[in-house]
């Protein structure tokens, strides 16, 4: 039993809490009995992690078509999805290295294929990021 004493606008209240069980409360304020229904915990949100997109294993040819990291760091923003268009330049990706955000651009125009990383991952240097063909 915790007992609580509390003065509300001028007027005291003894409170003594007895027992909790399946979210009732039975308490005792100023002597009187009361059951309380106290809310239920809400549940905690699921976070919803967005699919890595993986190409079939990649060829010889195909790593001048892979966009690598250049310094390893965090993948920040992925700022487009497979089927974009891009030309030289645009930006692809935002990588933090030393406390630094780094705009990785396409290195050559076409199209987005595949991405291999999702945000918040952490990649080494030459990981690769994503496939423009």
């Amino acid at each position: 039993m915790k007992k609580y004493n509390y003065t509300i606008n001028g007027n005291k209240y003894e409170i003594a809490i007895n027992s909790i069980e399946d979210n009732i409360a039975d308490i005792t304020v100023n002597g009187e009995s009361f059951k309380v229904e106290m809310e239920k915990e809400p549940e905690p949100v699921k976070k919803v992690v967005k699919p890595i997109i993986k190409p079939a294993a990649a060829t010889k040819n195909d790593s001048d078509n892979i966009l690598k990291a250049p310094l390893p760091g965090i993948i920040v923003e992925i700022k487009v999805k497979v089927g974009d268009e891009v030309t030289i330049g645009t930006p692809v990706v935002v990588l933090e290295a030393m406390k630094m955000a780094n705009n990785l651009e396409a290195e050559k125009a076409g199209k987005i294929t595949a991405i291999h990383v999702q945000e918040g991952e952490t990649v080494m240097e030459n990981t690769p990021l994503v496939t423009i063909e």
